[in-house]
């Protein structure tokens, strides 16, 4: 058994044996402290190569990037791309800082390969976040290639009314430091979030975004890009992509967490126990891939899509790739795969 196999096998064994007996945000804790505290090995490690990508105006490393969520105060970026990610999303970044929801507020269906979170977009805030990017950007230490995005959001206690003048705040201190930017109007956990999904509250959103990101970033264009959930009909899906269209959007981030609950093999008393909260991981593939090939087949050729949703291996993201995303992203499959997962992911993709 060559030693990329051996490693896998481990993780597999370690995460069957003993992180499921972890509480999974504590676990998600320890292995980021990890992965951080790691770097000065892993950023000697081979790299993995791919097949550079052009999009938004970037020169992504290779497809596959790391989805908002797993670093969401931007503590390990550099930590991360070590790993293999050739773009990684921080966030979600809200105007205010805030707690979350209480604990527990993330569970793993095993079964599934999918973890459900009602995380609640808990981050320290878009001033604090800022200054970590500002103090990395001026190290000017060796890294690996990386585009780095940044993900906002909603801070909770904002009213709908208020809401445009807080993803401004977080934009306007945010975007100096974002090779792309994503407004995140679907994650599931905040309240009355997913209603700016609606097309006649998302354009005047994105319009104030984009301003503001000009006003922060006079010197070059941040690239824009929206995410969306796998909730949507299909009418409003091909919606927002009309909308990307007319306002000049970059991109469509597809998709975030689902709300549903079909077709799953972990037992019905647990996933009920669990209660409310998005979805992630393999049973989102499906819907994740009809969302994008509805979207490129609406859009046309350009326009950057952004694949998440349920890539557990290479064959997902390639398939992914094939109904048209320009590139992909995972965070569940990491969960589950492991440290050397992304590299394998990319290796595969390369053929190798």
């Amino acid at each position: 058994m060559e030693r990329r196999q051996r490693v896998a096998l481990m993780y597999d064994q370690l995460f069957d044996r003993v992180l499921t007996r972890v509480d999974p945000e504590r676990a998600h804790e320890v292995a980021f402290a990890a992965i951080r505290a790691g770097r000065p090995v892993t950023r000697r490690l081979p790299r993995a190569t791919g097949t550079p990508v052009e999009a938004m105006g970037l020169r992504f490393p290779h497809p596959l990037g790391l989805a908002a969520g797993f670093d969401k105060n931007a503590r390990g970026i550099d930590a991360l791309a070590a790993l293999g990610f050739g773009h990684v999303e921080v966030g979600t970044v809200t105007g205010e800082p805030q707690p979350g929801n209480p604990r527990p507020r993330l569970f793993r269906l095993p079964a599934d390969r999918a973890v459900v979170n009602r995380m609640g977009f808990n981050n320290e805030g878009a001033e604090t976040v800022a200054a970590r990017l500002a103090r990395r950007s001026a190290r000017r230490e060796a890294a690996p290639p990386l585009v780095l995005g940044v993900n906002i959001g909603k801070t909770k206690v904002v009213p709908e009314e208020h809401a445009v003048e807080d993803y401004r705040k977080s934009t306007g201190l945010l975007a100096p430091y974002a090779d792309y930017l994503v407004v995140n109007v679907s994650s599931p956990n905040t309240p009355g979030l997913r209603d700016l999904q609606a097309v006649e509250k998302l354009e005047p959103l994105l319009r104030a975004v984009r301003s503001r990101a000009d006003e922060a970033v006079p010197d070059r264009r941040v690239p824009l890009l929206v995410k969306i959930a796998p909730d949507l009909s299909d009418d409003d899906v091909l919606a927002v992509a009309d909308l990307a269209l007319a306002i000049g959007l970059d991109g469509i981030i597809a998709t975030n967490t689902t709300i549903s609950r079909e077709h799953l093999a972990s037992d019905r008393t647990r996933v009920e126990e669990i209660g409310a909260g998005g979805l992630s991981g393999a049973p989102l593939r499906s819907r994740a891939l009809e969302v994008t090939r509805l979207l490129r087949e609406r859009v046309g050729p350009d326009l950057t899509l952004i694949g998440v949703g349920g890539i557990s291996d290479a064959a997902d993201a390639r398939a992914r790739l094939a109904a048209g995303a320009t590139l992909v992203q995972a965070y569940t499959g990491f969960v589950y795969g492991g440290p050397r997962w992304p590299a394998r992911v990319v290796r595969g993709l390369a053929g190798g």
